[in-house]
């Protein structure tokens, strides 16, 4: 069975950085295209971003766009998530999914994702 593990939230001054990291085990990183997600208080679960098994394509959802980096290591089962100029907006419980089959295209949407962590909280403060 896969588990992933999101680590690295955490409370940020406005203007500030973090990074999160999702570590899966149990199966075959390499296979997996990953994203991340999130989700505010009263909010839907929405996209972040997204990247594909070999790193060779990545997608973001406009809001986080020129601010947030995804990135993975295959040899070390994690994907990254690097949030520079942090706002309170951003506030929310972070989640990372994967899917084995799934296409690039459809990663923006929750739906049909193999698998997810439990999130990891990411407060960011004015």
């Amino acid at each position: 069975q896969v588990q992933l593990v999101e680590s690295g939230g955490g409370l940020v001054q406005a203007g500030g950085s973090l990074r999160l990291s999702c570590t899966a085990s149990g199966g075959t990183f390499s296979s997996f295209a990953m994203a991340w997600f999130r989700q505010a208080p009263g909010k839907e679960r929405e996209f972040v971003a997204a990247i594909s098994r070999l790193s060779s394509s990545t997608n973001y959802a406009g809001s986080v766009k020129g601010r947030f980096t995804i990135s993975r290591d295959n040899a070390k089962n994690t994907v990254y998530l690097q949030m520079d100029s942090l706002k309170p907006e951003d506030t929310a419980v972070y989640y990372c999914a994967a899917d084995v089959q799934k296409s690039f295209l459809t990663m923006t949407v929750p739906e049909g994702f193999d698998y997810w962590g439990e999130g990891t909280l990411v407060t960011v403060s004015s």
